[in-house]
């Protein structure tokens, strides 16, 4: 019996030039990118844009490389249908191409993107991104009243007015199945893992990926930790007699009355430097200061991969529709999310003018670094709501 093995293979995108096809037959064409990082979800998110406008009159243009396809005009856009977009929302990453491009940054940026939007002839634009790529979106509508909506992308889930945002759960999901395969050898050599995650300023993914892996402590930028607490926690745990711990640590996170652990001081378009390196620093300590043998795994890159879990392809699907009612309606400047259970428009100025941060009042215990094991009654902690149609 022989086993046949399919691979996937990306469809072929025919790029087009500035006359549009729809813009020559008369049509509306509403243009679509992705900016930032990748994550699981946007193919999603782009396949119900795609089959919402097409079905509402509208013809679809997929800019590549993010916000840089609208100031490149080298640059070109591709046409997208509903064959272009049948498969893709079981696939990770983003069959437009992504950057980390900022109009505002880039000399005549924002005159470009002007120009750009005229001569394809784009009615509105549905920008996935998260806090940078939004930012530019409010930017340009409040500058140019650009045609702008917005659908909410990114793992560190610290957008405002927003529960949720596309990849945050595919990337708890690899998280929890690392931390799973950790565990034989962390046992096997009685050692403690430090796992460092993803989370600049806010710790919902260590927080969250701490609880689903069962994590022994968890360490988020919003509290700084005592390095002596830390390895008095783990010191308790081995006179239990457990032979292993796992620690969870954001990459934002740090020692009391320490700076950021800093990989790179470059930063980018966003102003933003790279972080890296509290997962091997802490692990250095705890072997001098508990003397239990540590290793440091940075999941990096890792948490943006792989195919989009059951979650995020639902919520690309509930979000890109959003995004084209949005058009349809007139209701510029604002994106999809999700709140209190119920998909909304919100306001992409606000959303993307106050980080959303865990509430350590609420969800996480700084005694003892950890969720909060006090749930029932208490408004904060879960922000799951299951999806109403509103």
């Amino acid at each position: 019996m022989s086993l046949e093995i399919v691979l996937f293979e990306w469809p072929d995108i025919a790029p087009v030039e500035h006359n549009f096809f729809g813009a020559i037959m008369g049509k509306k064409v509403i243009g679509v990118l992705t900016g930032g990082g990748d994550c699981p979800g946007l193919n999603p998110a782009i396949k119900a844009v795609v089959k919402k406008a097409i079905e509402s009159g509208y013809d679809v243009m997929g800019i590549r490389e993010g916000w840089l396809g609208l100031v490149d005009d080298r640059v070109s856009p591709v046409a997208l249908d509903r064959d272009v977009v049948r498969h893709i929302d079981r696939q990770g990453g983003t069959i437009l191409g992504t950057s980390r491009t900022n109009p505002f940054k880039t000399a005549d940026g924002v005159r470009a993107v002007e120009k750009r939007i005229d001569a394809l002839g784009l009615s509105a634009i549905v920008a996935i991104g998260g806090e940078d790529t939004l930012g530019v979106a409010a930017k340009l509508y409040d500058q140019l009243k650009a045609p702008v909506v917005g659908i909410p992308k990114t793992i560190d889930r610290d957008l405002s007015f927003t529960d949720y945002s596309l990849g945050f759960e595919s990337a708890l999901q690899i998280i929890t199945d690392s931390v799973d395969v950790l565990r034989s050898t962390a046992e096997s050599h009685a050692r403690i893992f430090v796992v460092e995650v993803m989370g600049r300023h806010a710790g919902h993914l260590a927080l969250r990926g701490g609880i689903s892996a069962g994590a022994s402590v968890i360490l988020i930028p919003e509290c700084p930790f005592s390095i002596h607490r830390v390895c008095e926690l783990l010191r308790e745990r081995k006179n239990r007699g457990v032979r292993y711990s796992i620690v969870m640590v954001a990459e934002g996170a740090m020692p009391k009355g320490a700076d950021l652990s800093l990989m790179s001081k470059e930063v980018d378009a966003f102003g933003h430097v790279r972080l890296g390196g509290i997962g091997q620093f802490l692990a250095d300590a705890i072997e001098e200061k508990a003397k239990l043998e540590s290793r440091a795994v940075v999941l990096s890159h890792l948490q943006r991969g792989g195919r989009p879990v059951a979650y995020d392809r639902r919520m690309g699907f509930y979000f890109g529709i959003a995004a084209v009612e949005a058009i349809i309606g007139g209701h510029f400047g604002k994106m999809a999310a999700l709140k209190n259970g119920r998909i909304v428009l919100a306001p992409i100025k606000e959303a993307t003018k106050e980080l959303r941060l865990v509430d350590i009042n609420t969800s996480y215990d700084a005694e003892r670094y950890r969720a909060k094991q006090s749930i029932i009654g208490v408004l904060g902690p879960v922000e799951e709501p299951l999806f109403r149609s509103a």
